[in-house]
């Protein structure tokens, strides 16, 4: 009995052995494959700088932050759209447009690339008494109608058609576009330096050669000193069920637009610009930007347009948790706010664990590392 009992507190000193060994060897592997996803990357924070130490023992610091664009806001006197439930033609055209000033309108058909970029790179009074006079692009088009004075009216509906035989624009690639309308401000005092003057609309119209749906290709803002734009639309996450494509397609009405300054001199010292529509008065757009909550925390409303992908979509809070748009999943290079930011609690509140390591010193250590755990796993405090 004596030595039945010896022998099985033998076997079971062995057994809490092998138990011991057991959890070793899965500790072990459990490390080895944590390393493996990680790829040798690990990030730590020292003193407030990211380091990262990677696989070959080299040392290196961090990405920089995602840079802020400096904006400014300029106003649109003018929207031209494409009127959506209509199927433009050459035999009839349909767009809406409105202005706050007295202009001119001018819808010249097949127009030479080439010689349209030249003529918009034109100093603001040259360009403006060429369009008013009617010999803008003369003997570099096929057809030019004559300008139209009209005075400040809301949202109109105009319709244009090409009076002389069809457009000779050959096959894609081509070297003309086929309608190019110009909405000039008219009046006789002068306009501030960064005042819009002028609204280029190039249209696409669908022809038997080339099958691309009617849209507008690009608008160009021109302003007084000078200074030429290429409009994109914002994607603002308004939750409407017009796609962006509708919107991109339709042109410029009375939204927010990301007004990128065109490059002729490889200078870009120049920033973008914000432009509004006419129905932006007094920053109402930029305050119902504001109203729409932010897709990821669904809590703060939306303040940060992220370039260059343009998705108007989240908040501050969230924005730096994110190096991809959680829309379309593209890298953030830079960012503008569209509104104030004055939602988000002060430093205190976000983040009192610094607070309380300011506060206790080294009698908080292990809170000081477990903070920094859960950092580098990617948890929120």
């Amino acid at each position: 009995m004596t030595a039945m009992l010896v022998s099985v507190a033998e076997l079971s000193n062995i057994f809490s052995v092998l138990a011991v060994l057991i959890c070793f060897c899965g500790v072990v592997l459990f490390i080895m494959s944590t390393f493996r996803w990680c790829r040798n990357m690990m990030v730590l924070r020292l003193h407030g700088d990211d380091l990262m130490f990677g696989g070959n023992g080299g040392v290196m610091t961090h990405s920089p932050r995602i840079p802020q664009m400096k904006m400014m806001k300029v106003h649109i006197p003018f929207t031209f759209k494409l009127h959506e439930s209509f199927k433009s033609t050459y035999a009839e055209v349909e767009c809406e447009v409105s202005s706050q000033v007295e202009y001119s309108l001018q819808a010249i058909w097949g127009v030479s690339i080439r010689e349209l970029h030249l003529a918009l790179w034109r100093p603001w009074n040259a360009l403006r008494d060429a369009s008013l006079n009617g010999t803008l692009l003369q003997g570099h088009a096929q057809y030019l109608t004559p300008p139209q004075t009209k005075q400040p009216h809301g949202e109109e509906t105009l319709r244009l058609s090409l009076p002389a035989p069809e457009l000779q624009l050959g096959t894609p690639p081509r070297l003309c576009y086929p309608l190019v309308i110009f909405l000039t401000r008219k009046d006789n005092r002068d306009p501030h330096p960064d005042e819009t003057v002028a609204l280029v609309n190039v249209v696409h119209i669908k022809d038997s050669v080339c099958t691309l749906p009617t849209s507008i290709l690009a608008q160009y803002l021109k302003q007084a000193n000078g200074q030429l734009s290429c409009l994109k639309q914002l994607y603002l996450a308004t939750g409407n069920s017009t796609s962006y494509e509708d919107d991109m397609s339709t042109g410029l009405g009375p939204a927010l637009a990301l007004a990128e300054p065109c490059n002729n001199s490889g200078n870009n010292a120049r920033g973008a610009l914000v432009a509004s529509g006419v129905g932006d008065t007094e920053g109402s757009l930029w305050n119902s930007a504001g109203e729409q909550l932010c897709v990821v925390c669904q809590y703060f409303p939306l303040s940060r347009a992220l370039l260059p992908c343009r998705h108007t979509c989240i908040c501050a809070s969230c924005f730096g948790k994110l190096d991809r748009c959680p829309m379309c999943r593209s890298p953030i290079k830079s960012y503008f706010c569209i509104r104030g930011e004055e939602y988000m609690p002060p430093e205190k509140e976000v983040n009192p664990c610094k607070q309380r390591q300011s506060a206790h010193g080294a009698s908080h250590w292990l809170h000081d590392w477990n903070d920094r755990l859960t950092d580098f796993l990617g948890f929120a405090r």
